[in-house]
């Protein structure tokens, strides 16, 4: 940083402490403690079946660069990502492998693409459908039959985000 005063550095140091940033220790030159951990980014929090549901666990995989992404007004505590496994979406141009950026919410409207969790504990990526009062989810593919099981919204998809 060239800084020559060891003045202007003690300044740094306590702006960076109001702010929360660090905590020192009175009268240890070098007792300095990060108190916020760098954001690494939207965390991969395991596998979203996009074929038949299969059991939901949440394993941190790695995490999306945020840099990549266009997110709007959204926080990273608003968001997560989920890895597409299957072709159940292929119609929707969600393939098998890319990468589902999911805003965490409980509703969506009709024609929406979800997150839900089933009543099993499975979680898959569909279209949300309702005719009248019957909710149920909607492949984007024609070889995969609706799903009428009772399901929650967990998130609506975002953005897809696909690697070559």
């Amino acid at each position: 940083m060239r800084v020559k005063s060891t003045g202007t550095v003690r300044d740094y140091l306590k702006a960076l402490s109001q702010k929360g940033y660090l905590k020192r220790k009175s009268r240890l030159s070098r007792a300095i403690e990060l108190t916020h951990m760098p954001n690494r980014g939207i965390p991969v929090l395991g596998v979203i079946p996009a074929g038949q549901p299969t059991e939901a666990y949440e394993h941190i995989q790695g995490y999306i660069n945020t840099d990549d992404l266009f997110l709007g007004r959204l926080s990273m505590s608003d968001v997560f990502a989920l890895r597409v496994k299957g072709e159940s979406m292929i119609e929707a141009g969600i393939n098998d492998g890319d990468i589902a950026v999911i805003k965490k919410q409980k509703t969506a409207e009709s024609g929406a693409i979800i997150a839900a969790l089933l009543e099993d504990n499975e979680v898959t990526l569909k279209k949300f459908r309702h005719k009248g009062k019957v909710l149920f989810l909607e492949a984007a593919n024609k070889n995969y039959p609706p799903i009428h099981k009772a399901f929650s919204i967990i998130g609506k998809l975002i953005t897809i985000i696909r690697k070559y």
